[in-house]
């Protein structure tokens, strides 16, 4: 195997494991990337509208640095006067920040419920739209909880995460990687969907020693979710952001 420090498996979509190899590379790691799902940008006419519909709210949430790459190929993003535009983590504030939007804002707890209690959030009142710039299947909390006070939800689903079949030669790959004694493996997690789809796809022969890995998860709803599944070793990470998911491995 190779002569590395430790092994860090991810599950962000096709073409997204820059951030976590770079990050890694920095501290000695190496990423193997097990990708569940690729990312796929619709260009219809109902996408387009549905932007712009969530665009025209005074508050616009977008869920992912996906979501803000998505809508700025689509339309130019600015904020208007009086208007807010959200990311629910770090990582989705500097994305748009990166297309123009210097006043986006985020909570410094990094998900979904560091988003529902800023304070733009808890003024919402029944009546009140908010624009939710998303993918089907994201965010539902955020919805959900909105909806439970009476705020009107401007959905715009401007991506899709598409399902993908990791092969059976990265299915070797990782058990080679498990077989190294020599080097830690760990399992970042910052995505449910993700991480139930990677699990759906697992071999059974791997099954149990996967389950053995360490898993940084991002945020307390994703660890209770690696719980369910059987995962036992789990450190938490303060953000999803590689450098805050490598910093909870804490290998030096």
């Amino acid at each position: 195997m190779d002569d590395v420090d430790f092994h860090l498996i991810s599950l962000r979509p096709v073409g997204g494991h820059e951030g976590l190899r770079r990050a890694a590379r920095r501290r000695g790691g190496k990423v193997m990337a097990m990708s569940p799902r690729r990312i796929a940008l619709p260009s219809n006419g109902q996408t387009r509208r549905q932007l712009l519909d969530a665009l025209t709210c005074t508050c616009v949430v977008f869920t992912s640095p996906d979501a803000v790459r998505a809508a700025s190929k689509l339309r130019a993003l600015k904020a208007k006067r009086g208007q807010q535009f959200f990311g629910v983590g770090e990582g989705t504030r500097r994305a748009l920040q990166r297309v123009g939007v210097a006043s986006a804002k985020a909570p410094d707890r990094m998900d979904s419920e560091g988003l529902l209690a800023m304070p733009e959030m808890l003024a919402l009142k029944r009546g009140d739209a908010l624009g939710l710039v998303t993918a089907p299947g994201g965010r539902g909390e955020i919805a959900r909880q909105l909806q439970m006070r009476g705020v009107r939800i401007v959905r715009a689903d401007v991506y899709a995460r598409e399902p993908v079949t990791i092969t059976n030669a990265t299915w070797q790959r990782l058990r080679q990687v498990l077989d190294d004694a020599t080097s830690p493996t760990f399992l970042a997690l910052s995505s449910g969907e993700a991480f139930d789809a990677f699990i759906a796809q697992t071999p059974s022969a791997l099954s149990k020693r996967l389950r053995n890995v360490t898993l940084v998860a991002a945020s307390d709803r994703l660890a209770a979710l690696a719980r369910t599944h059987g995962f036992r070793d789990i450190r938490r990470a303060t953000s999803a952001r590689p450098q805050d998911l490598l910093a909870a491995i804490n290998i030096a």
